[in-house]
């Protein structure tokens, strides 16, 4: 039997799948502020690989075919689709792709139920299986797995090991009938996890995903953690996240030896009009080919955390996109993003 590996997110891409807000949505009051982002992540993507894009209608495709056209990005590799969406966040709706050990790629539907069953959902859950009875992923094989999987909640390094959280992968409104050693089983089985990388600590006020792990550490490299880190013993986020650290400092690699860690600042606290406190974070970068995605918030942190990212991504560009308006929706860059590896995606229309 056929071993499966996840990939890291550094590997080869064919594209970036992105389902854009709509007037239907929770980001209606919000589209004149949010859209000029999605619009800015899509051109920047698209200078590099494909962007599928998700539309909730035909007027919806219309209207951002209109918005993409009026930038300088590269239109014959935006693929524009219609699908039905609840919401935005393409990172845990859409599919998580693996390899087979010939390499041949193939997508995993996981079921998404709106965080726990926090909000509605059924929408959102069908989008990947609606593009792929488009024919989006060409002869790529979709298959649905009745399990709660958010593409957010975890973070590979390529080679078998997985980052996550407890919080989130062993949350009642997920999947209650799995303790931890079911879920360690199922990560194996499905994505191929040798070894499970679990935070127990670590969590950002307004976050409202059970602790996804790309809000707090995220690999640069097999032997590179970038972590969300806190010096201010004021900051209620101090002793979680200094507790993380400890975590992160204790884990081994695949050779056994320690993890470099890069750690990231907090940007300055940001509330929203009700007075809650948004969930600001700069591991909420996305990784494309040749660059990568930060999302910054107008503080003088911004300057600290790129330059600390381009020292766990020599290679790379690294790119500003300012998430000040994602934020509002209680997620950042990442999470509006699914990354599709190489092979992946067919030629845009």
């Amino acid at each position: 039997m056929r071993r499966p590996r996840l990939p890291a997110e550094w590997e080869a891409q064919s594209g970036i799948m992105l389902t854009w807000p709509h007037e239907q949505g929770d980001w209606a009051p919000l589209l004149a502020r949010v859209e000029p982002v999605f619009t800015r992540i899509a051109s920047e993507i698209s200078y590099r690989e494909g962007v599928l894009i998700v539309c909730h209608d035909e007027p919806l495709r219309r209207h951002v075919l209109r918005q993409l056209r009026e930038t300088d990005t590269r239109m014959d590799r935006i693929d524009c689709r219609i699908a039905p969406s609840n919401d935005s966040w393409a990172r845990d709706h859409g599919p998580i792709t693996v390899l087979d050990d010939d390499g041949t790629a193939y997508l995993l539907d996981f079921t998404f139920n709106g965080w726990g069953g926090q909000y509605p959902a059924a929408l959102d859950n069908a989008i990947t299986a609606n593009l792929a009875r488009q024919g989006v992923f060409g002869h790529t094989s979709c298959r649905p797995i009745d399990w709660v999987l958010e593409g957010g909640s975890i973070d590979s390094d390529g080679l078998g090991r997985l980052l996550t959280t407890e919080a989130c992968l062993l949350s009642p409104g997920r999947n209650p009938q799995r303790g931890k050693t079911a879920i360690e089983q199922a990560l194996h089985q499905y994505l191929g996890v040798e070894h499970v990388l679990w935070l127990a600590h670590g969590a950002l006020a307004g976050d409202d995903t059970d602790s996804h792990i790309d809000t707090l550490a995220r690999f640069c490299d097999p032997l590179t953690i970038a972590y969300v880190s806190c010096d201010d013993p004021g900051d209620k986020h101090y002793t979680g996240l200094r507790a993380m650290q400890a975590e992160l400092h204790a884990l081994t690699g695949p050779g056994g030896q320690p993890y470099r860690l890069l750690p990231l600042p907090l940007p300055a606290p940001r509330f929203n009009s009700d007075g809650k406190r948004l969930p600001a974070t700069y591991a909420n970068f996305l990784i494309i080919n040749g660059a990568v995605l930060v999302p910054t918030y107008d503080d003088p942190q911004d300057a600290v955390a790129l330059k600390q990212l381009q020292t766990g991504f020599p290679q790379h560009a690294i790119i500003a996109i300012d998430a000040r308006p994602l934020i509002e929706q209680f997620g950042s860059l990442h999470c509006v993003t699914m990354q599709l590896p190489a092979g992946i995606l067919t030629d845009g229309d």
